[in-house]
């Protein structure tokens, strides 16, 4: 493989990249914060990828002479891996549909997958390159033929290669040691892993990103109105449940509603539904004296909240569960149970148990 070879596979690769670009977007997109961002990041990876590219093109003529027995399958690999990402990576950028706008930037659908595909394609350009890199200056037998020379050095995990940190011994202890003593402890060089500055720096990044679209392009909320709305919706499901609610009450958990607005309601029921029987207060006509002691049927809440609900067949009392809804039986027990003692005039005689 010779230096025109790989400038021609390059050269189709990056020209096939603005072919993904087809199709109208409006101009005002250029002005989102996120496609900014990640034009910017298309911008550096491609500076990366020139780079890598030029090295790589070093690379080849150092090891030229290795390279010409590799010639008969390399450039046949690298051209088919070219030729595939060239024709269907612009195949998968148009096939997204195109959408009015996502809920969370002024982008469309079609215009932030471009820009997503984009960089995920020089990602995999860059990860390719440096495995050739690798591949062409040797770097994988040196580092076996390393280890082959040293076989007692010990082996460094990948939770240590991560946090690039090593375990130390009384010598390397020493060399690592900053010069502050207190109390017998020494402070030992322990520098930050990488992966917490990487963190630190995408922190930074976030914030500046999150600060434009709040404060200053307002194309997304801040903290303050994200609360609000929140509570906003918080209320209209709380709202929705205790309407829901308010129907799940039956002889089991009815309580007794001491509420004026509930003790009226009930009334109303009573003298529309129940004063025919009971009297108008309750003092018992057909129907049993409910102002006294006595109770046929029980003259707990729940007790009369069940006989109101099922009624009395055999005494000629209906079931009221059908006309009411189980908050308005539950206002008509309570105010049944409001006039104990109210003494009204021409009572009915006791019937039933004294309670």
């Amino acid at each position: 493989m010779n230096r025109k070879l790989l400038y021609v596979i390059s050269g189709g690769l990056f020209c096939s990249l603005p072919a993904m670009a087809n199709g109208p977007k409006p101009p005002s997109e250029l002005a989102d914060p996120v496609a900014l961002v990640l034009l910017s990041v298309i911008i550096g990876l491609v500076l990366v990828i020139a780079i890598l590219g030029n090295a790589v093109v070093g690379a080849m003529d150092l090891y030229r002479e290795r390279m010409k027995k590799e010639a008969a399958k390399l450039p046949v690999i690298i051209t088919l891996i070219a030729l595939s990402m060239a024709v269907s990576l612009p195949a998968s950028a148009t096939s997204a549909v195109p959408e009015a706008a996502a809920y969370y930037t002024p982008l469309s659908k079609q215009s932030l997958y471009l820009l997503v595909t984009i960089v995920i394609v020089e990602i995999g350009v860059i990860i390719s390159l440096l495995f050739v890199l690798r591949f062409l200056a040797g770097i994988k037998s040196k580092r076996k033929s390393a280890k082959a020379a040293d076989p007692a050095k010990p082996r460094i995990s990948w939770l240590e290669k991560i946090n690039k940190t090593r375990t130390l011994d009384t010598t390397s202890e020493t060399e690592e040691d900053m010069g502050h003593d207190f109390d017998g402890i020494h402070e030992l060089n322990n520098p930050t892993p990488p992966w917490w500055n990487w963190g630190f720096i995408f922190s930074i990044c976030f914030g500046v990103v999150y600060f434009w679209r709040t404060e200053i392009s307002h194309s997304a909320p801040n903290q303050i109105q994200e609360l609000a709305m929140a509570e906003e919706k918080a209320a209209v499901a709380k709202a929705e449940y205790l309407k829901n609610a308010a129907n799940n009450i039956d002889e089991n958990n009815v309580k007794m509603l001491d509420g004026a607005d509930d003790l009226a309601a009930g009334q109303k029921i009573f003298v529309a539904s129940c004063a025919p029987c009971h009297g108008p207060q309750g003092q018992g006509v057909v129907g049993p004296n409910l102002t006294d002691d006595y109770w046929l049927h029980g003259g707990k809440i729940n007790e009369v909240f069940k006989t109101i609900k099922y009624g009395v067949a055999d005494k000629g009392m209906k079931a009221w569960q059908e006309d009411f809804s189980p908050k308005q039986l539950a206002q008509l027990a309570s105010f049944v149970k409001s006039i104990h003692g109210s003494n009204p005039a021409n009572p009915k005689d006791p019937q039933g148990v004294k309670e």
